[in-house]
């Protein structure tokens, strides 16, 4: 099942995309797309999808979940994007968090944050989580996934790193964390590792990778960030980026106003955005 919200930002409603491609709203079934609801996703399965109501397919189209605890992201996670940054093979996942006031829809749209030098892109696969997990082991991990999304993982690349190398703040920015379009059932997905993924900068085609190439794998990384902390229903994992960032350019290349980025992952779905100045 595909899953999505829909609406006006901070009124979003949620929905389900039907056997022939319509929205169809689910509001008659659940609040919104968030931890209660994830974790009891098999009971709008069984909703009977021709009795919804139909929604209108020019509806903008929020975060695919709401209510988000965490907004963990998993740095250097492919080998060859590391080789680009410089940077050496993690001997463990390396995590940081990003900051949920980031997330907007998938087609709202990048806000260059004033001061801003080094805006860079990242498509990513982004797992939400749908049953707590504590202590997991790397086998039973994916019975803890409500579904899969696409992530744009913006990034100031001189706040995360030459300011002190705090990658919150590179990453933390306001719409620095497009999400969806659709959160898409595991039934769908059934090898998070084997999707292709990519990324174009006005119509250039910059990343183009696969997850077959992580270093840590879904199943690893939810594992492993659960020996930490407890993952919560609606908690986001965005796993990682193939090469092909501005950053790995030489020279490097940067977002400005007026540049458009598309980017998405097989199986679910597409994102596309205008860059914007800060104010404008």
């Amino acid at each position: 099942m595909k899953y999505l919200r829909y609406g006006d930002i901070g009124h979003e409603k949620p929905a389900m995309i039907d056997p022939e491609g319509a929205m169809r709203c689910l509001v008659e079934h659940c609040d919104d797309l968030v931890g209660d609801t994830l974790a009891n996703l098999d009971t709008l399965a069984d909703v009977d999808w021709k009795t919804l109501p139909l929604v209108d397919p020019d509806s903008r189209v929020g975060a695919c979940v709401s209510g988000v605890g965490k907004f963990i992201c998993i740095g250097l996670n492919y080998a060859d994007h590391a080789a680009e940054s410089g940077m050496a093979i993690p001997s463990e996942p390396v995590m940081f968090m990003k900051a949920t006031s980031a997330i907007c829809g998938p087609d709202d749209g990048i806000v260059i944050p004033r001061g801003s030098e080094k805006t860079d892109w990242e498509v990513e696969l982004g797992v939400v989580i749908g049953k707590p997990a504590k202590h997991v082991s790397e086998v039973d991990a994916l019975n803890h996934v409500a579904g899969y999304c696409v992530v744009n993982d913006l990034s100031e690349r001189a706040f995360q790193i030459v300011r002190q190398g705090q990658w919150t703040k590179g990453k933390s920015c306001d719409y620095f964390g497009p999400i969806g379009p659709y959160l898409v059932t595991p039934d769908e997905i059934p090898d998070p590792q084997a999707l292709s993924m990519w990324l174009d900068v006005n119509g250039e085609r910059v990343q183009d990778g696969s997850t077959a190439t992580m270093v840590y794998s879904v199943a690893h990384l939810i594992s492993y960030l659960s020996q930490f902390m407890t993952l919560h229903p609606g908690d986001v994992i965005s796993t990682g980026t193939p090469p092909g960032v501005g950053m790995g350019f030489t020279p490097p290349r940067y977002l400005k106003a007026g540049d458009r980025v598309e980017l998405g992952i097989e199986g679910l779905g597409r994102q596309s955005q205008i860059c914007v100045n800060e104010g404008h």
